[in-house]
């Protein structure tokens, strides 16, 4: 870990993190871009198995980008980095997205800049876990 002065450490200078890049479906001549309603739709079908909320609604997607030639490219993090389905969860969400009609290759990105905080949830995922 090599650090200037200004900066401090965090708890992912600590972690061995792999860079954790999933993909399903596939390129295909003849796709166009899709809008983000059927995408948010198929990624609100996945859950993150300790709590009882979408992925989408815990504020975990960070990027959402559908491309002109159908691919689509999202950034998404974790509740915590040591979550034990890490190395599963993007590929949920990968093959969640390839199934919406007309997409070619999903990648899925897993970050952690910035942090996941519970002020990202949506007001519905705040509901659904008591937490008003």
């Amino acid at each position: 870990m090599t650090m200037t002065p200004d900066q401090s450490p965090s708890l992912l200078d600590f972690m061995e993190v792999p860079d954790v890049v999933a993909y399903a479906g596939e390129k295909r001549e003849g796709l166009s871009e899709l809008g983000s309603e059927p995408l948010i739709a198929a990624m609100k079908t996945v859950y993150d198995p300790e709590i009882p909320v979408d992925i989408y609604e815990l504020g975990l997607i960070y990027r959402l980008e559908a491309k002109p030639d159908g691919d689509v490219e999202v950034d998404m993090t974790l509740t915590a980095p040591a979550c034990p389905v890490a190395g599963e969860l993007p590929q949920w969400v990968a093959d969640a997205v390839a199934t919406v009609e007309g997409t070619g290759l999903v990648t899925v990105q897993l970050v952690f800049e910035p942090p996941w905080t519970p002020e990202r949830m949506s007001d519905e995922a705040r509901l659904a876990l008591d937490m008003f």
